[in-house]
């Protein structure tokens, strides 16, 4: 089979590759629970990214389908935090993105948690916003739907939230068409999930000029039988946010002392792998959320 064919054919997974994708998500909850019953008590990241490690092993996966990532504080704000060994002191919230492997079938999750037990009001705002981003990208999916669609869409939910935090300031609309909600969320919604975490067929267009779809790793219209995430996220990041703010043309949609009291939130992101079907779709994590 061609390349390219072969790409095509792995977006459409059979019963069986969604059992072990199932499967994958099963241990990884499992893994992620046992991450979140340490951390009252842990004193560095390594803790929690040990914790999650050793349970997925001892439940029968012994591979990642990526390298985890496990971040606390401000360093919930990097999108691809490979460090995992900071210490926990004096930070608000963890963003673990971890999924195991499981007879070459992946899992790909992510909670955002609060150290403490209890999510601080900035954390809880970022975090609410998020839910509902996500909670509406469900909403949408079905066999056919646009993913530019659904991605914008969240786009606008998290505009509207923001709004309403004060973070961002003038009209919904002039925000959403100059793109503002990018520095704040600058990836796109998800990807397909099987024998790869990125899996194949995704037709990406890493050459759009359009900011709020240049990084989408799915493009068109979704398939019954496809597996993919869905991870929608507001990150606090200075590298993304701040030459925003020094734009005279886009500054103005921020106020920056209302943004002053959110970067400890770090970043928020939650990430759960779902299967399309001709009506709607199947939620296959199960993980907690808050």
């Amino acid at each position: 089979m061609q390349g390219g064919q072969g790409r095509e054919c792995r977006v459409v997974k059979d019963a069986y590759e969604v059992a072990l994708i199932r499967k994958a998500n099963q241990i990884s909850t499992i893994a992620h629970i046992e991450a979140q019953k340490v951390a009252p008590h842990a004193t560095n990241e390594e803790q929690l990214y040990g914790a999650y490690i050793g349970a997925c092993i001892s439940h029968g996966a012994h591979e990642q389908a990526y390298h985890s990532i496990c971040a606390s504080g401000t360093s919930c704000s990097t999108l691809h935090y490979v460090r995992n060994d900071k210490p926990l002191q004096g930070r608000l919230n963890v963003l673990m993105d971890a999924g195991a492997e499981y007879d070459c079938y992946c899992a790909d999750i992510t909670r955002t948690f609060p150290l403490s037990g209890e999510f601080t009001k900035e954390s809880h705002v970022i975090y609410d916003i998020v839910k509902e981003m996500q909670d509406v990208g469900f909403s949408m999916l079905k066999e056919g739907v646009l993913w530019e669609d659904v991605h914008a869409e969240t786009h606008r939910v998290a505009i509207k939230g923001l709004l309403k935090a004060g973070i961002l300031v003038g009209d919904a609309q002039e925000i959403f068409d100059k793109r503002v909600s990018v520095a704040f969320y600058p990836h796109g919604l998800g990807h397909y999930l099987g024998m790869d975490t990125h899996d194949t067929g995704g037709h990406a267009n890493y050459e759009d000029k359009d900011t709020m779809f240049r990084y989408l790793r799915v493009r068109g219209r979704l398939p019954a039988g496809a597996v993919i995430t869905v991870e929608p996220g507001i990150y606090m990041n200075r590298f993304f946010i701040e030459p925003m703010l020094e734009d005279k043309e886009l500054g103005k949609f921020v106020n920056k002392e209302v943004l002053e009291q959110y970067w400890e939130v770090g970043g928020v992101r939650i990430e759960d792998d779902v299967l399309i079907t001709e009506n709607g779709y199947e939620n296959l994590t199960d993980t907690p959320k808050l």
